[in-house]
């Protein structure tokens, strides 16, 4: 068991950076919280902050400036001399001690994992308190019953099985269009959603629309461009965001593009696509011919898809998209020799940013997304290498022993605003023989110090901006459903008897208390299950009697609880401790300080010097959960499976 609240802290979050406008030339205030040596003496006797500025390294001394019971906070400013801005800090006395963003080192270390801030360009402020909600269109509800099937499609009821394997995957059609969406909006306010994140919208001969005929215009299968217009002017009456998904790697081979870039070697399209020999030999996404990728260094296909205001990235935000999703966008530009996804991105942003206001450009990135995250492009990433990987290593549903020390699933808030978190359902998980996300090796059990290590390495490596504005996925449309990888079963269909409940709210707990925006795809919260992306594609079972009431309890009581604590938005993140079973940390925003506690099964008690809470303060009041215990000059926290979350009250940390 680690305990990190000894060591000296600092995060890209407002509790320790400065909220001052920002541009070349603007000065920044820093400060680092040092905590008191176990027998009262000073924890450092100087701190230099150590920034590179033009490649040069440049020390400035910090300043003391207040003293209290737990320990000192140092002060310095940061002029933001580059556009992106790194620097460190070194802890002088006693010993030998660098502080970066993975933690604190008693050696000399990489610069790649030093804290990190853009000068000129930040994503927007409002991203920070989103809740997102993803839908599939064709899945997720449908306005009518007599629209007639594409001709590519073979159509399927509401109620029939999925085909997730074989030819057929892509073509089965439900019917699901943006009217149907629109009808259920009431749906995601009374989850408390806040952001609509649609899957692509453009037609296509394939049920995910990931191979696009054209960008110009809505799919008339989903309702045509009227349909998403209402939608969209719905959700913004109801105080809800929508996201677009837009591929910028590859369009589909029946694209518009594409047929005239083979019809003829000098036709302007042609400079679209990457031919080797024309018009059949070409660069296609994963060799599958179906999806011919996008040559990026033809500056037509930058103005038509997304270099100015005539753009189909403008045109569709000025249709009130708030932002986009960038499909593959770490695939985006990368063919051989040539590296262009900065290029990409930089363009796409500064296009989103002359015809809208605060978009967000979120990109998909299946694993290390630090390189792609200057501040200067991409937003933020689906942070599947630093949240979702790790969380399904370690609440792997073939990693339960038994059902006898696992966390309660009822989810229920109790008579005092609590979140419960009772006694077990002793429902045993299910096996699920599932691979690890395309790794011939199945989903390993990992303890959380692993867990932990992962997590801090990846986002030590991203600007906390980015981290901030990332987005947290248990599943997502290309994945199993995490309900089976927790242990509800194989069926595709709801786990109404709450095999794998107990860690799935675990994980949503973890979702909803960590930094990053939650992103909820639909069927989750009702508890359905899914082997792969295909099989995670259930149309939406509206009967609320199928449901698996508990998951949908937990979910609203878990976003309400994000909703309600601007620490959990906003704040800054200092991990405490981290053993096999039990992870714990501190989210620390100005206003308040929350304390929270993950475990998914019995273990030792962790105990917290008492003047390392809050800025020495140290009490607490329970939020979630059960209560802590004071032991002498220690807390000690609760040693069984669940979730604790307590309110910790400190000293006034606003800015002098």
């Amino acid at each position: 068991m680690t305990l990190d609240l000894t060591h000296p802290h600092h995060d890209g979050s407002a509790t320790y950076v400065s909220q001052a406008p920002r541009g070349l030339g603007a000065s920044v205030e820093l400060r680092v919280f040092v905590p008191d040596l176990s027998d009262g003496s000073a924890g450092a006797e100087h701190v230099v902050l150590r920034a590179v500025r033009d490649g040069e390294p440049h020390l400035t001394p910090a300043t003391r400036t207040r003293q209290v019971a737990g320990g000192a906070w140092w002060h310095v400013s940061l002029v933001l001399h580059n556009q992106v801005n790194s620097y460190r800090f070194f802890i002088g006395g006693p010993g030998y001690r660098w502080l970066n963003a993975a933690g604190i080192h008693e050696r000399d270390t990489s610069d790649q994992q030093d804290f990190r801030i853009n000068a000129l360009d930040a994503p927007p402020d409002w991203v920070l308190d989103q809740v997102a909600y993803q839908v599939f269109p064709d899945r997720f509800a449908a306005s009518r019953t007599d629209r007639q099937a594409p001709e590519w499609a073979t159509p399927a009821q509401w109620g029939d099985a999925v085909i997730h394997q074989g030819p057929g995957v892509a073509f089965q059609w439900y019917g699901g269009d943006l009217d149907g969406v629109r009808e259920h909006l009431d749906h995601l306010t009374e989850l408390g959603a806040t952001l609509l994140y649609l899957t692509p919208v453009f037609p296509a001969r394939s049920n995910h629309r990931y191979d696009a005929s054209s960008f110009d215009v809505v799919d008339e299968v989903l309702g045509g461009d009227e349909a998403l217009e209402r939608l969209i002017e719905a959700a913004h009456e109801r105080g809800i965001k929508v996201l677009g998904d837009l591929t910028t790697n590859h369009t589909g081979r029946g694209h518009e593009w594409f047929t005239r870039a083979q019809a003829g070697a000098q036709r302007p399209e042609a400079s679209f696509y990457r031919f080797d020999e024309h018009p059949d030999s070409y660069e296609a996404w994963l060799g599958i011919k179906s999806l011919p990728k996008l040559d990026h260094s033809s500056a037509e296909l930058a103005r038509r898809l997304y270099d100015g205001p005539d753009s189909i990235t403008a045109r569709w935000l000025r249709a009130g998209l708030d932002g986009w999703r960038v499909d593959v966008a770490n695939m985006t530009g990368r063919m051989g020799q040539d590296d262009l996804a900065g290029q990409v991105a930089r363009t796409m942003r500064s296009t989103m940013h002359e015809v809208a206001n605060e978009p967000w450009l979120l990109a998909e990135h299946g694993h290390d997304a630090s390189a792609d995250l200057s501040g200067d492009g991409w937003d933020g990433t689906m942070d599947y290498q630093g949240f979702t990987r790790p969380l399904w290593a370690w609440l792997n549903g073939e990693g339960q022993v038994n059902g006898e020390g696992q966390v309660n699933g009822e989810g229920q808030v109790n008579g005092e605003g609590k979140v419960g978190s009772a006694t077990a359902t002793g429902s045993e998980p299910l096996p699920h023989g599932l691979n690890f996300l395309g790794l011939p090796a199945p989903i390993p059990v990992l303890p959380a110090t692993n867990i932990v290590a992962t997590m801090r390495e990846v986002h030590a490596s991203m600007p906390w901006a980015s981290w901030a504005a990332s987005t947290m996925h248990l599943d997502s449309h290309d994945t199993p459903r995490f309900r089976t990888v927790t242990g509800g079963g194989r069926s595709g269909w709801i786990d109404a008897e709450g095999h794998g409940r107990d860690r799935h709210l675990l994980g949503l707990a973890l979702q909803m208390t960590m930094p990053g925006i939650p992103s909820v795809f639909a069927g989750d919260e009702i508890g359905l299950t899914g082997v792969d992306g295909e099989h995670s594609r259930t149309p939406y079972p509206w009967d609320r009697g199928v449901w698996d009431a508990p998951t949908w309890q937990a979910y609203r009581s878990w976003v309400a609880l994000r909703r309600d604590h601007v620490a959990l938005r906003r704040g800054g993140l200092r991990w405490v401790a981290a053993g096999a079973d039990s992870m714990t940390f501190l989210r620390e925003h100005q206003d308040e300080v929350l304390l929270v506690q993950v475990a998914r099964a019995d273990h030792e008690p962790v105990r917290v010097p008492h003047r390392l809470l809050g800025d020495g303060q140290g009490e607490t009041s329970l939020l979630v959960g059960a209560d802590l215990t004071i032991d002498g000059t220690d807390v000690v926290l609760p040693t069984g499976a669940g979730v604790h979350v307590w309110a910790v009250t400190a000293t006034d940390w606003e800015w002098a």
